[in-house]
């Protein structure tokens, strides 16, 4: 039997690209499918395209039609949401629930983003007697899109939903580790009757020349990237050799702070979910527990029994909670960091590689508790299973552990206290703090990192601003 295979989708056209590569299942190391594998003249087939639709349709100046076409791709999202999940769990690797938590955030992203299509608004004043001035929100231009494999569709619809919504064409690269998903949801928005061709350009690539042309070439006018830092920055050199904006959500290292007056039973199902969701890839994940030292004994007692009882295993089995890693190299890098941590750490719950001698990606969580944030484990982006735990005393020592790495995308603070979240989470150096809790995220607020966690922000109504330009009117009567 032959196996499924993911195209591409260039200007209204289906395309093959001139490689062919193979998908795999993390659960299993086996192949799954193969995919069209684009390099850099597919990548400026793309461009052409998104420059030639934004010239040439209405996209840029039809507010109406923009949101039009965003309802209607929801809705073609909605009836297919469940071959999405089914995919993107067999793909990505993650729980069939967690998998659903990711189509059913990216929904109504663009049913948020056609509202703010025809909300968006500029300003005008009187400024003298019978003189005006107005300000008109404009597309930038072409946005090139570039997602990352751990949450491909929310991440996509995230960076795409306002781009789209500002006027913006698109090209947009997806990571080969998803490519089965990605072809879906290209089939999706190909389905999207409303989007003249062109608008959504979209393809899947292993290696690494289509992503860096989108970044270099002039006919992209802003990037919208989800990774880590150090490409990050890579991406931001780059751009600026054409002063080209950029709208980067890069790594996390976010701190969970738990005061001595917190609630334990409701905090430590969270703090387990915090680094076990997703597999812990996730940028947001809870990788860095902070204790008060009246509650260290009792908190670190029992998150070492919950680590140790999450159930690891494949979407099949019903019992399981969480499952592989995107493949193997990946589960075993972060075994290696595990391992290498006893140097300088106590290792509390030494999870590691489920089966040392398979080809499966299984990994099982860990915690490891540091004294110093200046170790490595604390000071490194995982992007697995592993969290860090760190005793503090009193709200400085606390605000100063958890500003102690570059990072800045999120934190969290845990007390029964109604006054010192606020007050805490007003001196944390992160873009998001949750009270009480973790991983809420809102579309209609704004989501991105303080310091190394990147610049710009994606959600909200200033999503749309990343992908606009402002032109001032002025009319002054003769």
């Amino acid at each position: 039997m032959s196996l499924p295979h993911a195209r591409n989708l260039v200007g209204g056209r289906w395309s093959d690209g001139r490689a062919t590569g193979t998908a795999h299942a993390p659960a299993t190391g086996r192949a799954i499918g193969t995919f069209a594998d684009a390099d850099a003249a597919d990548a400026r087939d793309a461009v052409d395209a998104a420059r030639r639709a934004f010239r040439d349709t209405a996209w840029a100046h039809d507010r109406h039609l923009r949101a039009r076409a965003l309802l209607e791709l929801a809705d073609r999202m909605s009836a297919r949401r469940d071959e999405l999940v089914r995919l993107l769990s067999r793909e990505n690797g993650k729980r069939p629930g967690d998998a659903a938590m990711e189509v059913d955030a990216a929904i109504p992203k663009l049913r948020y983003n056609a509202a703010l299509a025809l909300t968006d608004t500029g300003r005008a004043a009187e400024t003298s007697p019978h003189s005006y001035s107005m300000t008109l929100h404009q597309p930038v231009g072409v946005a090139a899109v570039i997602v990352p494999w751990n949450s491909p569709v929310v991440l996509a619809v995230r960076s795409f939903a306002p781009a789209l919504a500002a006027g913006c064409t698109v090209v947009m690269k997806m990571p080969a580790e998803t490519a089965l998903t990605n072809g879906l949801l290209y089939e999706i928005i190909a389905e999207t009757a409303a989007l003249p061709a062109g608008v959504v350009n979209a393809f899947t690539e292993s290696g690494n020349d289509a992503a860096p042309l989108l970044v270099a070439d002039p006919g992209t006018d802003v990037v919208s990237y989800t990774g880590s830092t150090a490409v990050g920055r890579v991406i931001m050199a780059e751009a600026a050799r054409h002063l080209k904006g950029c709208s980067l959500e890069l790594g996390g290292k976010s701190p969970m702070v738990v005061f001595d007056d917190a609630d334990l039973d409701a905090a430590v199902p969270v703090l387990t979910a915090a680094v076990t969701t997703f597999s812990g890839q996730f940028c947001m994940a809870g990788s860095r527990v902070l204790v008060q030292r009246a509650v260290a004994d009792e908190l670190r007692a029992r998150l070492v029994a919950s680590l140790e009882a999450v159930p690891v295993g494949p979407d099949a089995d019903p019992e399981a909670a969480m499952g592989p890693v995107i493949d193997r190299a990946q589960a075993v890098r972060i075994d290696r960091l595990v391992a290498e941590s006893a140097a300088y750490g106590r290792v509390l719950v030494r999870g590691g590689l489920l089966n040392p001698g398979g080809d499966d990606a299984y990994v099982r969580p860990s915690l490891v508790e540091v004294d110093d944030p200046a170790a490595p484990l604390v000071q490194r982006e995982v992007f697995g299973p592993v969290a860090t735990f760190e005793v503090f005393d009193g709200e400085d020592d606390a605000v100063r552990r958890a500003n102690a790495t570059e990072y800045g995308l999120a934190a969290s603070v845990w007390s029964r206290d109604v006054d010192r979240p606020l007050r805490v989470g007003r001196r944390i150096d992160a873009g998001t703090v949750w009270i009480n809790d973790w991983g809420v995220i809102r579309d209609q607020f704004e989501e991105g990192g303080f310091k190394q966690s990147g610049l710009g922000r994606l959600n909200g109504p200033r999503a749309l601003a990343e992908f606009q330009e402002i032109k001032h009117l002025v009319h002054t009567p003769r």
